[in-house]
């Protein structure tokens, strides 16, 4: 099984891409590095950070120079990080762990992109009310998926061996903004809701499937509009795929299945283009870190039970030829046991890779990440990539190597 540190270009540039390498390679034993290549915004402390201890990451930023020729003609445009001024640090980063023997991979925030100032509500996810979600780009936008194809194509070219995409899905209400407020309580139906896409993309999309694009919409309103005025429904907090499909006179189905198209379709389409230059697509389903990256305490059903949330359909992104990527945040072994085995079988002959925290709250000694390194491999899990070198103290490294050691 593979190993391998997510890390920011952030860390390259304050400890210098030789120190972190030695840490990853040597203090963690670790054989890969997961590099941002594109992220959405953040305010982050770093615990052994040269320079800065706390950092602020612009919101949809690229970290290497984009080749102009690619991207001419097309209506979202990359925009390089200030990094980029002195050097492009997804080159960088490859040459000097090729040196070493380690492999890279180009970990890629697509969708959630954080251009809340300057962001065009043309491309952006929609509520039914038709408010834009300015931080969500909508991967049924034709544009959208132009940007999508345009970037893993880029990244597939770097040298990299492979693009591990993010945030290649719709997105739910929650985390779509930093400092995000709801006082009222909205209930499982309302919130669910809140966090579809109705823009025309997406209805029609839902029209091909039968549906009534305005009654869809209308319907969708009018519940939201109860829980606003505190008449809404009441429902248990996981909303299963049925009973929401169920929902708005039976119409929301074609919504939810047009969703789940759309993103296995656009994997497929990225899965394509990066195969052309011999570079594995990761599909990384959000669903585990829904449910577990708060606590590390995730509840219920395993963490794929959940991604039709998501508009994410593991089988058939699987299908579409992405690898899929699991986010296997939990405390207790046996939980990323279950996690890991649900993926499997949804995907039993794809690649299956995983990400696990080496710290609190997910894990507190060696043995504890032992199990979760014992469940991947169970899995067949062909690579498993710790979060998140510059986030976690190094002691942390030292937790990793002596836990790969555990398990021989």
């Amino acid at each position: 099984m593979k190993t391998s540190a997510f890390c920011f270009a952030g860390d390259l540039a304050d400890e210098g891409v030789e120190a972190v390498l030695d840490n990853i390679q040597r203090r963690a034993g670790l054989g890969g590095v997961t590099m941002a290549a594109a992220y959405h915004a953040s305010r982050d402390l770093f615990p052994h950070a040269r320079t800065r201890h706390l950092r602020y990451q612009p919101g949809g930023e690229v970290f290497f120079r984009p080749d102009p020729a690619r991207w001419r003609g097309l209506a979202l445009q990359p925009r390089p990080s200030r990094l980029t001024l002195e050097g492009d640090p997804l080159a960088g980063l490859v040459a000097a762990a090729g040196a070493r023997g380690l492999d890279v991979q180009a970990w890629t925030v697509f969708l959630h992109v954080d251009w809340t100032e300057d962001g065009d509500p043309r491309f952006a996810e929609q509520t039914c009310f038709g408010d834009p979600c300015l931080t969500q780009l909508c991967p049924a936008n034709p544009d959208v998926r132009a940007y999508a194809l345009a970037l893993a194509q880029e990244l597939a070219g770097r040298g990299v061996a492979s693009v591990l995409a993010e945030s290649l899905h719709h997105h739910p209400l929650e985390h779509g903004a930093h400092h995000e407020r709801y006082f009222v309580e909205l209930g499982a139906v309302s919130r669910l809701l809140l966090g579809l896409c109705f823009c025309s993309h997406c209805l029609a999309g839902a029209r091909r499937r039968g549906a009534d694009p305005e009654e869809l919409r209308r319907r969708a309103c009018d519940e939201v509009e109860r829980a606003f005025a505190g008449t809404g429904e009441q429902r248990p907090s996981e909303l299963s795929y049925d009973d929401a499909a169920a929902l708005l006179g039976g119409q929301l189905g074609a919504l939810l299945e047009a969703r789940c198209e759309t993103v296995a379709a656009l994997a497929g389409e990225c899965a394509a283009v990066t195969a052309e230059r011999g570079v594995r697509f990761e599909l990384l389903d959000a669903s585990g870190a829904v449910k577990g990256y708060a606590s590390g305490r995730p509840e219920g059903a395993a963490a794929p039970s959940i991604a039709w949330r998501l508009g994410v359909d593991v089988a058939a992104c699987a299908q579409a030829g992405a690898a899929i990527g699991a986010i296997a945040y939990a405390a207790d072994p046996a939980r990323v046991a279950l996690d890991l085995a649900a993926y499997r079988a949804l995907a039993p002959g794809s690649p299956l890779v995983a990400a696990l925290r080496p710290v609190p709250p997910d894990c507190d000694s060696a043995q504890n990440l032992a199990g979760k390194l014992r469940a991947a491999d169970a899995a067949a899990v062909e690579r498993v990539d710790f979060y998140h070198y510059g986030l976690a103290p190094l002691s942390a490294l030292d937790r990793i190597h002596e836990a790969i050691a555990l398990v021989g």
